[in-house]
């Protein structure tokens, strides 16, 4: 695959699904092939569960635990950063956003309800109803069903058992993502 020219504004897409649709599947390999093309990717991974990335007897959790109100875990390798909420509300997707790094795209995997557009995964087996007749944000669908009729105009319909195809897609609309997410930061 040809390297896409990076887009001049960060492009955010979120891929919502249900669990169990493949969205993290979906996600490792388009992030994969788009890193191996030369695009810096961040990733964004919303979660409903009490999340802890270190072992309580390590420092780092010793000190988020003391009452620090963010550990930075850096070394030569990779950085995290811990930030116990600690009753406060949750920070918005935008906040989130304004802290990563540049990048050429920011996928987010979650945030049904956020105003951003997004890729649906969906599979009907699951038996769970598609959230793209519900959602204007939705702009294209991964799905291991055949192409409904009676489809809003401008909704892609995408093979989900055919990655390479999404792929194309999502490169091919990264400068309207781009443009898109500066519209609405």
């Amino acid at each position: 695959m040809p390297a896409p020219s990076p887009a001049p504004t960060t492009a955010i897409l979120g891929v919502i699904g249900w669990s169990g649709s493949g969205k993290t599947t979906l996600l490792e390999y388009l992030v994969t092939r788009l890193a191996a093309s030369g695009l810096r990717v961040n990733v964004i991974k919303h979660s409903h569960h009490d999340v802890l990335l270190e072992p309580a007897h390590k420092d780092s959790a010793r000190l988020r635990m003391a009452g620090a109100a963010e550990v930075m875990l850096a070394s030569p390798f990779r950085v995290a950063i811990m930030r116990e909420l600690r009753g406060t509300d949750e920070p918005s997707l935008a906040e989130h956003v304004a802290r990563l790094a540049p990048a050429d795209l920011t996928l987010v995997e979650g945030y049904k309800w956020a105003p951003i557009a997004k890729l649906e995964v969906y599979r009907p087996e699951l038996g769970k109803p598609a959230l793209y007749p519900d959602d204007a944000n939705v702009v294209a669908v991964a799905s291991d069903a055949p192409r409904p009729g009676g489809l809003r105009a401008g909704l892609v319909w995408l093979d989900l058992n055919d990655p390479a195809a999404v792929l194309r897609w999502l490169v091919d609309a990264l400068a309207a993502l781009a443009a898109q997410s500066s519209s609405s930061a």
